[in-house]
């Protein structure tokens, strides 16, 4: 099946659940969060939300790590 993946096409086999998809891309399952067709599937649902050909999901990894000071240190975020 097609999947539309963060704004890239993926092929994919038939049959994924989202749980399946995030073991299949290689990611902690704590750190990441999913939208399926612009909603939010919740962590609870993952095993039994099926995806069809042409969903499109967005898929958010999120990394920890750093501190306070260096994020105020970015130019994108430190204002004067």
């Amino acid at each position: 099946m097609l999947l539309h993946i963060n704004g890239e096409k993926r092929e994919l086999p038939d049959g994924l659940t989202v749980a399946a998809l995030v073991a299949q891309l290689g990611m902690k399952p704590d750190r990441v969060a999913v939208e399926l067709n612009l909603e939010i599937v919740p962590r609870t649902q993952w095993e039994t939300t099926a995806l069809k050909d042409g969903d499109k999901l967005e898929v958010v990894h999120f990394v920890g790590g750093g501190s306070t000071d260096s994020l105020c240190k970015s130019p994108k975020t430190h204002h004067r």
